[in-house]
């Protein structure tokens, strides 16, 4: 009997726009995976606590209101104290405020510590397909 994969999905920060996680969540139910939606206006600090109660293998964070970079400074280095270094970090959305070029923003996320990092028109198909990858690559799947 194969274990179901533990996922942590939601909406980081002051952000209540979660419609985007919630079809992500619904397409990851869909595709076999336990899903633990925590919603909009979510602490950093509570997918944390979520993850290491659930045993997750990943945490995808959606943010749509711009101030990602404000709400996940220090997020890896937290994920890290709690002993979560090997679970995987995924960032969806509008994540900077202003104009900007999207390859800046992958940067900097992934500077942070996300393993992916996706615009807000992500095709959720691929989204997930990266997702299985990933796990399969580090033997979670």
């Amino acid at each position: 009997m194969k274990k179901m994969v533990t996922v942590i999905t939601g909406t980081v920060g002051e952000d209540s726009h979660s419609i985007g996680s919630r079809l992500l969540s619904r397409v990851l139910k869909d595709r076999g995976f336990n899903v633990v939606e925590l919603g909009g206006l979510t602490p950093a600090e509570e997918f944390i606590h979520v993850a290491k109660e659930t045993d997750a293998s990943a945490i995808l964070m959606s943010s749509l209101y711009g101030m990602a970079e404000i709400d996940l400074a220090g997020f890896k280095d937290a994920c890290i104290e709690a002993g979560l270094q090997d679970v995987l970090l995924y960032l969806g959305g509008y994540l900077m405020v202003g104009r900007h070029d999207w390859g800046e923003a992958e940067r900097r996320f992934k500077a942070l510590g996300f393993d992916r990092v996706y615009p807000p028109e992500v095709d959720l198909d691929k989204a997930v397909a990266d997702l299985t990858a990933d796990l399969v690559s580090r033997g979670k799947m």
